[in-house]
């Protein structure tokens, strides 16, 4: 639970549009569980952001590559500087845990790029950048080809998984941290037609899960290293459906702060389902599912204190906040929805005291 006298800022990022210029920035209320909007930076299409490990830099995709800012002591954010990152418009980043290097993942081209960053956090040249190649489902469907939605370092910070949802597979690169290479090291084949969207590792380590887009399901691996590399064995595959919506789209995934619960988003049903994880085996269980009052449920976040979520509602253009009661398997809405245009990615920061 946060501490009554914790103060976190949570940083919204949105498609550059009429009304909406770059990265919301918004106070959070834990006792309330309510958010009120500071102010707006510019900067364009930021599709995903995150705060490095030390919490001193905000990392942004943006138009022109990924750009760095420095975070304030009131968590506002002061412009470091830019870089190309070899290719399209990235979709997502990810940074190791110190701050060595940024990798981006390219849904347009399919690219997996990996810069440095510098001492003072700033976003250094690329290091290397590899294309994906190969054909998925059809050679006439566009979706089926290499479509990197995200890339993600694994918790031993030995290796870097990118989630190509064109190719139905996640492919695993060895970092080499000294030279700034990524070496293929393992491929996680997933179900054909499945599309893949995003991974996430379990608070200690020891499971992946992975989001299928068109599946509507998340597969469950023990995840560990030996002497040959990365080992992902699958124990689970679980349908983050109540029913058999052919509309439905998996969006979003992600792990309360306790670790205890996976939170996933469905747009077409527009619904978050919120499963328990079994702290022995890692398997997951449906707690509840709950509609969401809006339209394409892109990205979600829960609150530090584990008793509320957002959930960013791109085609209605609102954000959305609930209370959770995981004892009675509910979650209710928090007073009215946040108007934003195109809300697309959510990063919650606690400001240092």
């Amino acid at each position: 639970m946060a501490v009554k006298n914790e103060k976190y800022v949570a940083y919204v990022g949105t498609y550059t549009h009429e009304h909406s210029i770059g990265i919301h920035i918004y106070d959070l209320d834990m006792k309330s569980g309510m958010m009120n909007e500071r102010k707006v930076v510019n900067i364009t299409n930021p599709s995903d952001l995150l705060v490095s490990k030390n919490k001193k830099f905000l990392y942004s995709i943006t138009d022109d590559g990924v750009r760095a800012f420095q975070i304030l002591a009131d968590g506002d954010l002061k412009p470091m500087n830019e870089q190309w990152i070899g290719g399209m418009r990235g979709c997502y980043l990810d940074v190791d845990d110190e701050n060595r290097y940024v990798f981006v993942g390219g849904y347009h081209d399919g690219r997996v790029s990996m810069l440095h960053l510098n001492e003072d956090g700033s976003v250094g040249e690329i290091a290397d950048g590899i294309f994906h190649k190969g054909v998925g489902r059809s050679a006439a469907d566009r979706s089926s080809r290499p479509h990197v939605n995200c890339v993600k370092v694994t918790p031993d910070q030995g290796y870097l998984c990118a989630v190509d949802g064109g190719l139905d597979h996640v492919k695993v690169y060895k970092i080499d941290y000294e030279n700034g290479k990524l070496h293929l090291a393992d491929i996680i084949h997933g179900d054909l037609e499945s599309a893949p969207k995003m991974i996430r590792f379990s608070k200690d380590g020891k499971n992946a899960y992975v989001l299928n887009e068109l599946k509507n399901t998340i597969d469950v691996y023990n995840y560990f290293r030996d002497e040959n590399g990365p080992e992902f064995e699958r124990i689970q595959k679980i349908s983050t459906q109540t029913g058999k919506d052919d509309y439905s789209s998996s969006q979003n995934m992600e792990f309360s702060p306790d670790g205890q619960y996976l939170y996933c988003s469905n747009a077409g049903p527009n619904e978050v389902a919120v499963f328990k994880r079994n702290a022995e085996t890692g398997e997951l269980s449906r707690v509840f599912v709950t509609r969401i009052s809006g339209d394409f449920p892109k990205a979600l976040a829960v609150f530090p204190d584990n008793r509320h979520f957002m959930s960013l509602n791109h085609e209605s253009n609102e954000i959305c906040t609930f209370v959770i009661n995981y004892e009675k398997k509910y979650a209710l809405m928090n007073g009215k929805p946040q108007k934003i245009d195109k809300p697309n990615c959510v990063y919650i920061h606690k400001l240092e005291q």
